[in-house]
């Protein structure tokens, strides 16, 4: 009888009931809750309220809202709750490192930290095997950043070992927006998976996640209205910095429309408005202030951003894109006000609806941390420029891409079957050690631009062999999922849920355009120096690469070359090591 009893709870289900107020018992909408027991996401709704379906009568919530302290409390599910936010009069939840992606059993190993000059990088904790039967969920942030590619290919091309922090592989991964698929029926995502086996494991196999964005009309595009915030001190007064801008925003300017609005805000030794809002049609114009611009002086970013998002709000255009763009290597200081206070600023601006672009550009002094940092609370994106090509590519054919966004605040949660799948591991999307070592967990999501790709890969450990065999493959899902997102300039959550299929076909039979993200996946792991990959090696990399890029395209093309400089940089260090050794 006792075991009759025990295998009831195993199965029981409860349903666990509440609402969100504010301390004047207002009720609190799009609130965050992580529900501890299964590491997923839950909203609060309209009213405040929420209903959350779980195996435990005694289980555990912690609740996030921008501008609201977090709360973390036990709860017994055959009860109602009633969960009051309290105002954080410092605001401490918005300046807190968030997650990008959430896995159990981060393990904080010990690494060297690297220095370039005085380039700064997030140090980096990658993702380790989670057990799926104990831990089958997992979420994370999808963002199109793409500044890592860009800045690699800068350390190769000078012929220069890279930095493992300033390798981010699911940026890399993203920067060529493969397997492009177009939503249907007018809906805003598409999301597709395939199950593939390993090519540096052949005991695991690879789940391949492609979330495609639609695509904007061209002609139906919004009106934008774009503050050019750009560095023009002392520290900019190189070839491949304030030169490189000024063509790269000359080439911007003369895709606009007239119905797009442009404001130019200076920054060196003093602060300037060096454009008052000006019309797409007034090109000319336009373009002449831009071809003004000279480096000089200290600099004092504070004073310049207050001043960018104040025409940025004079000129708001509803229904269009708002948004400031730093152009800066980051070398900047902020006045008297401390870099925390600066995120809250931009995390304020987000909210009313006004996006934050970092562009970084040169050597030596790049603060890719800083300028990450910036544009994640901006809920914009990062690019870094390391030549004109790359200008065109972010600022012109990607122009859609980089400024219209579909869709903020986007994150995926995943649950896997463990029937199917005894471990996993997320490859990319790792998070910084700081906001690893915060015991307030909190998943920050991305925003996510018209025709935009993302790519996310796992490394999985199948528990059956049936999933090798595509004959006999399990009709099971390998995992379900649910996407959450927000339309633009609106706060409510919507909610796309899918799953994937045991879908197994070997690697050499999936689509090119998978294979050629698996190399790249395998080439940042590579550059990490990833104990993951080290089975692997640079030829492994080009043999799949060759056998799956598109010889029309000059950027699929250039990898191959970058891989090839990256096998004769690494074996020269080794070599060089040996001797010393």
């Amino acid at each position: 009888m006792p075991l009759l009893f025990l295998a009831f709870t195993a199965r029981a289900q409860y349903y666990l009931r509440g609402e969100v107020k504010d301390e004047k018992n207002q009720p609190l909408q799009n609130v965050k809750i992580l529900l501890h027991s299964n590491n997923h996401y839950y909203f609060s709704g309209t009213g405040g309220g929420f209903g959350i379906t779980t195996n435990l009568i005694t289980d555990s919530l912690t609740l996030n809202l921008d501008g609201y302290e977090p709360l973390s409390l036990s709860v017994n599910s055959e009860k109602w709750q009633y969960l009051t936010l309290k105002i954080s009069p410092s605001k401490v939840n918005k300046n807190r490192p968030k997650l990008i992606s959430v896995t159990k059993n981060l393990e904080q190993t010990s690494r060297i930290r690297w220095y370039i000059n005085d380039e700064t990088y997030f140090q980096l904790i990658e993702n380790e095997y989670v057990n799926s039967y104990k831990f089958p969920n997992t979420g994370f942030s999808l963002n199109v950043n793409k500044a890592s590619y860009s800045n690699v290919r800068r350390f190769l091309n000078r012929e220069s070992i890279v930095p493992p922090d300033a390798v981010r592989t699911e940026e890399m991964v993203n920067y060529f927006n493969l397997h492009y698929r177009e939503p249907e029926n007018d809906r805003v995502f598409s999301i597709g998976s395939q199950l593939t086996s390993c090519p540096w494991n052949l005991d695991r196999q690879l789940l391949i996640l492609n979330i495609n964005a639609k695509k904007l009309n061209l002609n139906m595009i919004p009106p934008g209205n774009f503050v050019f915030l750009i560095d023009a001190s002392g520290s900019m007064d190189m070839p491949n910095k304030l030169p490189l801008l000024k063509s790269a925003f000359q080439m911007l300017v003369k895709n606009l429309r007239p119905i797009d609005t442009i404001s130019i805000v200076t920054y060196g030794g003093t602060v300037g408005v060096l454009l008052q809002p000006t019309g797409g049609a007034e090109k000319e114009k336009i373009l002449k202030a831009i071809e003004t611009l000279s480096a000089s002086g200290d600099t004092n970013g504070e004073a310049a951003i207050m001043t960018a998002y104040a025409l940025a709000r004079s000129t708001f255009k509803e229904g269009g894109s708002n948004r400031v763009i730093l152009a800066t290597d980051g070398d900047f200081n902020v006045g008297l006000t401390s870099e925390k206070a600066l995120e809250d600023l931009i995390t304020k601006e987000r909210q009313r609806g006004i996006y934050l672009t970092c562009l970084g550009v040169g050597t030596g002094n790049l603060k890719d941390s800083k300028l990450a940092s910036l544009a994640n609370k901006g809920n914009g994106n990062y690019a870094y420029l390391d030549d004109v090509n790359e200008a065109e590519k972010v600022l012109v054919k990607e122009l859609t891409q980089t400024f219209y966004a579909v869709a903020d605040d986007v994150f995926l949660n995943l649950k896997f079957n463990a029937n199917l799948v005894k471990e996993y591991r997320l490859i990319g999307f790792d998070n910084r050690r700081d906001a690893v070592a915060d015991t307030l967990i909190d998943l920050d999501g991305g925003e996510i631009g018209s025709a935009n790709s993302v790519l996310a890969i796992f490394e999985i450990m199948p528990a059956t062999d049936k999933l090798f065999n595509p004959d006999i493959l399990p009709k099971d899902k390998v995992a379900e999922l649910d996407m959450r997102y927000s339309l633009c300039n609106d706060t409510v959550q919507l909610l796309m849920t899918d799953y994937c299929p045991a879908n197994f076909v070997p690697f050499q039979s999936i689509d090119s355009d998978l294979r050629f993200a698996t190399a790249v996946a395998m080439f940042g792991l590579k550059l990490k120096q990833s104990k993951f990959i080290k089975q692997a090696d640079w030829m492994d990399i080009y043999q799949i690469a060759a056998g799956s890029y598109d010889p029309n395209s000059f950027l699929q093309t250039e990898f191959l070359q970058l891989v090839e400089k990256a096998r004769n940089i690494y074996a020269s260090k080794k070599q060089r090591k040996k001797k010393r050794d």
